[in-house]
């Protein structure tokens, strides 16, 4: 039997586990994007354009009724009550605030997803693979927590514009520009900012968790499933994504509930000559404990959806363009 019979199988079969375990997390995959590289770090910033602007926009219906009742619980008994209420209403409309909306969480989700990816890579290389490997929960806490900070400084302006416009009846501008005008002529360009505060308290721990817990999630799944990320097709891992994303954001709402409605309080009805702690501490005895959680249950379901949908909508932008999805590799 000539020798080549029997050594080209064993080679064809040593090629082919070759190949199974370099497509598990290849440094470049078949879209031709190296893995940590400043290309890689620009799609990861488009997908989160693409994730975050898009469905903040699709729930505004829920947001309007959510920011206004927070602002005043008595203003209607419902969603569709309030839904009703506002297409009865000359000049008003379910979708108010929704250019701010659109603007406003591209660019936060451009800076949340991008930066995430970027000091996730930074802070793992900082500590070393072991201790990023043992300790990773703190190394996707930490890097969430960097992103957020300086996605905020983005998204504060627009934040700001569309909580007013929302939170006045009939709305306070009828265009982002025009808001932005508005609140330039009034308080400065510092009017813009007066909400930066209370936005960190409520959008930081609210991206800790939502990263932390989905990566902690995804991890859960697959281990449930008993085979790694690489093994499913990726119809299957955005299918992971989008339930892990789901789970995610429930966490998320009700940590950040309470700064959630002080953002929407405080932008609704600071005093220009306020401070930002004066402000808080006058609205909190006026609402009290229980003020602070309310309208949780429609953000719970607000929230749940929304991230699921973003880590749907990310994770399946990467795998169109030939990356791994996020968590469970």
């Amino acid at each position: 039997m000539p020798v080549d019979s029997i050594t080209q199988p064993i080679a064809d079969k040593v090629k082919s586990i070759g190949k199974s375990a370099s497509d598990s997390i290849p440094d470049k995959p078949k879209g031709g994007i190296t893995l940590f590289s400043p290309e890689y770090y620009a799609a990861c910033t488009l997908g989160g354009i693409i994730a975050c602007g898009p469905t903040h926009s699709a729930v505004t219906p829920l947001d309007l009724v959510k920011c206004r009742r927070q602002v005043d619980s008595s203003i209607y008994k419902s969603n569709v009550q309030g839904w009703s209420k506002i297409m009865k209403t000359s000049g008003d409309s379910i979708f108010t605030g929704v250019g701010a909306t659109f603007i406003g969480y591209s660019f936060q989700g451009a800076g949340k997803y991008g930066f995430y990816e970027f000091f996730k890579k930074t802070y793992s290389d900082a500590v070393g693979p072991e201790y990023a490997n043992k300790y990773k929960t703190g190394v996707f806490l930490a890097a969430s927590a960097s992103a957020e900070f300086l996605a905020d400084l983005a998204l504060c302006p627009f934040e700001m514009i569309k909580v007013k416009t929302q939170t006045t009846i009939p709305p306070y501008a009828t265009s982002v520009f025009d808001g932005w005008k508005k609140l330039v002529a009034a308080e400065g360009y510092g009017g813009l900012y007066k909400g930066l505060v209370p936005l960190w308290f409520r959008q930081v721990p609210y991206t800790m968790v939502k990263f932390a817990s989905f990566e902690k999630t995804v991890e859960q799944i697959y281990k449930y499933l008993g085979k790694p990320a690489s093994s499913y097709t990726p119809i299957q891992q955005t299918g992971v994504s989008f339930l892990g994303g789901y789970i995610a954001g429930i966490f998320c709402a009700i940590v950040s509930h309470p700064a959630d409605v002080m953002v929407s309080k405080i932008n609704a009805d600071k005093k220009p000559d306020e401070s930002v702690g004066k402000a808080l501490g006058r609205i909190y005895n006026k609402i009290g404990f229980a003020g602070v959680w309310n309208g949780l249950p429609v953000r719970i379901v607000m929230i749940g959806t929304l991230t699921g949908f973003q880590w749907l909508i990310y994770d399946s932008f990467k795998v169109y363009i030939g990356l791994p999805t996020t968590g469970g590799h």
